[in-house]
């Protein structure tokens, strides 16, 4: 039924980043250079552009290539946001629940 989406690779020096959500149930990624931590509830990705937080219910890993930096979850997610240096205090905050 769904078919991963494979990008055309960019000629900058910088990979695409792109998310892809499918009715809010498969989130296919690109641009993903590590995934930091998982469980059912969270993702932690560090991409290219930043680390990317998804939160849900019942996620689960359902692709990872990690030489093309591809990652497919699926789930109910509830939550897609970027932590970066401009969010710095918001960041610390959430590492520090994570990691608990």
């Amino acid at each position: 039924m769904s078919q991963f989406y494979e990008p055309t690779p960019s000629k900058g020096s910088i990979p695409d980043h792109d998310v892809i959500m499918r009715g809010r149930k498969i989130l296919d990624i690109t641009g993903v250079k590590q995934v930091e931590s998982f469980d059912n509830e969270e993702f932690l990705l560090e991409t290219v552009m930043g680390f990317l937080a998804i939160k849900g219910q019942n996620l689960q890993m359902k692709n990872l290539d990690v030489e093309k930096g591809i990652v497919s979850i699926k789930g109910k997610i509830y939550d897609l946001v970027y932590l970066d240096e401009q969010h710095g205090e918001k960041a610390k905050g959430f590492f520090s629940k994570l990691f608990r």
